[in-house]
């Protein structure tokens, strides 16, 4: 597979947006960890292409008092593969994240 070719246009805005994702990224997580977003209310948003394409262990490191290994534990005790996104959880493995933050 070949890297396509991009003109310097199309470089500069591939790279505006991944900036702009990185910032709204950084952002979402800032309120997840201050509290000003529950995980209830950032799974309502998970179609948004920046939420739904965010990594579940990013997220879950996000969360208050939840770090790498806190994270990797919780994702293993629900059967979360380490490299899913926000957009490929199921019901059942959404109910069970929101169960754990509940307590």
């Amino acid at each position: 597979m070949s890297i396509p070719k991009l003109t310097a246009e199309q470089r500069t805005e591939a790279l505006q947006k991944a900036q702009q994702m990185r910032t709204e990224r950084m952002i979402l997580r800032q309120e997840l960890k201050t509290g000003r977003m529950s995980l209830a209310q950032l799974f309502e948003r998970a179609g948004e292409e920046m939420v739904g394409k965010m990594r579940v262990k990013y997220l879950l490191e996000s969360m208050p008092q939840v770090g790498k290994v806190t994270a990797t534990k919780l994702m293993e005790e629900i059967g979360i593969d380490e490299s899913r996104r926000v957009q490929g959880l199921g019901n059942r493995q959404k109910a069970d994240l929101l169960a754990k933050f509940a307590e």
